[in-house]
């Protein structure tokens, strides 16, 4: 697996109130919502984006449903690894699968335009191999 950059950062949250208290409010950063209850930025230095990421959300995205399982450990955050291009996330797949890990998802086509396939590190992170256009601007011609 060829990681090109870390996509993104940031916490699943559990309790918007207090989240929105400490991210932006004692932290001071500055989030845009471009969708309910995601609260995301692309302008915080050192990683192409940092979002609040609720864990109804990321079930939502992983499983289907808006409840996480009650078998798979609830993540505390999530951490995306940008691969070169779309058919690499399955390859990625491919080689974690073969070197023993679970998958939580294979490759696909988020409705967003991302390709994502995801699953847990030891620690209890939302790993996600990730193929994000518009952080390639050299691919955009495809």
């Amino acid at each position: 697996m060829d990681i090109a950059f870390v996509a993104g950062f940031g916490p699943i949250t559990q309790d918007e109130t207090a989240a929105g208290a400490f991210w932006a409010d004692a932290l001071g950063i500055a989030f845009d919502e471009p969708a309910p209850g995601y609260f995301h930025t692309e302008s915080l230095a050192g990683v192409r984006a940092f979002a609040r990421w609720p864990l109804a959300q990321a079930a939502q995205s992983t499983f289907g449903t808006a409840t996480w399982p009650d078998d798979v450990p609830a993540p505390q955050a999530w951490l995306e690894f940008d691969v070169g291009a779309p058919e690499a996330v399955a390859a990625a797949v491919g080689e974690l699968r073969a070197a023993g890990h679970t998958m939580l998802t294979d490759a696909r086509t988020e409705p967003w335009g991302q390709t994502t396939a995801r699953l847990l590190s030891p620690e209890g992170l939302l790993v996600g191999v990730t193929y994000t256009p518009w952080m390639h601007p050299e691919r955009t011609s495809e």
